[in-house]
């Protein structure tokens, strides 16, 4: 047993077992009750998502002593045959069709089917990969498919159904298995976690989760790793990002409060460990792509971990919820905006770090850009009071220092706003481009802009 991958010892032997496939294992089960089995069943979904082990667990129900039952028994011999250790049954074929899909394994497997079951009460075909079939081959199967002798089932399970030709998919029915939602794979793993007495950090099952992109497979081959490799300790959340390659939260937390704050000082230090380290670039910023996604989430859903929205841990949680109150709407927009069309940039790129780095630059300054998401941002940090240049009273791009603190509220600032309102208030604007050096009369102009701005969106 010890010696058996994750995903194959904990096998579903029954359709109560299988997770997150109620829209197929429900109906299935209610056919077997009503003896409404069909001939022909066709499983198609993504990989791991239970296609052919639910083909088996069919096979088990339409073969065990008691049946055709939605609970086989898992006493008589077919049950025991098509157990998660059984050595399988002589009546239960299962064909991969990527190395036996010709129209010649098509005519002898016509040929074979006629002959009864050995000591079952029917002889079931499980055709994994059907896609795989030929078009030659399907059309030799397609009288035996259509009419099969009373004792002959056929289960096809493909991730292509709709290569899958026609006359094959009118006389099946068919069931489209689908991805396992995170939080209902996020407690499974957890379960299969206590089962094997093996500690695990909060924080390690969503990267599993998110690893494992929705696929059951996929994630109990993660949690298989992480399990294999874990000390004393348990599977901690240091070494679960480090094997499986994803940034680590500090570092996702100190580039989030760079952006809110303007210290770009901050920003680059992150890009330079990042880069120091061995991280993937593209997978740091497809990381922090994600970060700001919970943001936006949770600026307009403050309570979306109750709801299902984000799936964290509670200490993560708050410091997302933390992280969303410094930030305004349309920075928020903006900054994940950028993000996502920086990663798209970086596929292909030939200096990633160079890629990175104008992320960060572009997500600090909107007074670079005159489009109206920049001014909005911009507005949003004028009402937090937040410098646009940062670090710690540099001169914002577009002014010119001199004695007089009063000079900056009269220094133009070169926008190309799209709105009608921007270029009026830009030089307003302005007025606060450094902490320290706004007076009452620029207070005043400044809420003029305010107000404008607003007005001019409304409108």
């Amino acid at each position: 047993m010890s010696s058996l991958a994750l995903y194959r010892r904990y096998r579903p032997e029954s359709f109560a077992e299988v997770i997150g496939q109620e829209h197929v294992t429900d109906p299935l089960q209610q056919a077997l009750r009503n003896n409404r089995v069909n001939h022909a069943y066709l499983f198609s979904g993504p990989r791991g998502c239970g296609k052919t082990t639910s083909a088996r667990i069919l096979a088990r129900c339409l073969n065990c002593e008691k049946g055709p039952t939605p609970t086989p028994c898992g006493e008589c011999l077919s049950c025991t045959d098509l157990a998660r250790n059984g050595p399988g049954s002589i009546d239960v074929i299962e064909i991969d069709a990527a190395s036996h899909g010709g129209v010649d394994d098509a005519r002898e497997l016509r040929e074979k089917a006629f002959f009864g079951p050995a000591s079952s009460r029917y002889k079931i075909y499980i055709i994994d990969e059907a896609h795989m079939v030929t078009s030659a081959g399907f059309n030799a199967l397609l009288k035996v498919v259509e009419e099969p002798p009373e004792h002959l089932k056929f289960i096809f399970a493909t991730t292509e159904p709709e290569k899958v030709i026609g006359t094959i998919r009118s006389r099946t029915h068919h069931y489209p298995f689908r991805l396992v939602p995170p939080s209902t794979l996020r407690d499974y793993l957890g379960q299969v976690c206590g089962q094997e007495n093996i500690p695990v950090e909060d924080g390690v099952l969503p990267l599993v989760v998110r690893a494992g992109a929705g696929s059951v497979r996929d994630s109990m081959s993660v949690m298989d790793q992480l399990l294999a490799g874990a000390s004393t300790d348990g599977v901690t959340y240091a070494m679960a990002t480090s094997l499986l390659g994803y940034t680590d939260g500090s570092l996702l937390d100190s580039v989030v409060e760079a952006f809110a704050t303007g210290d770009g000082a901050a920003a680059f230090e992150v890009v330079d460990h990042v880069m120091e380290t061995g991280n993937d670039p593209r997978r740091f910023v497809t990381d922090l792509l994600e970060r700001l996604r919970d943001l936006v989430i949770l600026a307009a859903v403050p309570d979306a971990l109750d709801k299902g929205l984000i799936d964290a841990p509670t200490d993560v949680l708050e410091r997302m919820q933390a992280q969303a109150g410094t930030f305004g709407a349309a920075e928020l927009s903006r900054a994940a905006d950028l993000v996502n069309t920086g990663l798209t940039e970086m596929r292909g790129a030939t200096s990633p770090r160079l890629q990175l780095e104008l992320i960060c630059a572009r997500v600090m300054l909107p007074a670079a850009y005159g489009d109206e998401q920049s001014v909005m941002a911009r507005l949003d940090r004028l009402e937090r009071g937040v410098n646009f240049a940062g670090g710690g009273g540099t001169p914002a791009m577009g002014y010119v220092p001199g004695p007089d603190p009063h000079a900056h509220a009269q220094a133009p600032v070169q926008t190309h706003a799209h709105s009608a309102a921007a270029p009026a208030a830009a030089p307003v604007l302005g007025s606060v481009a450094t902490r320290g050096h706004r007076t009452p009369h620029g207070a005043i102009q400044e809420a003029r802009a305010v107000s404008s701005l607003r007005g001019a969106r409304r409108g």
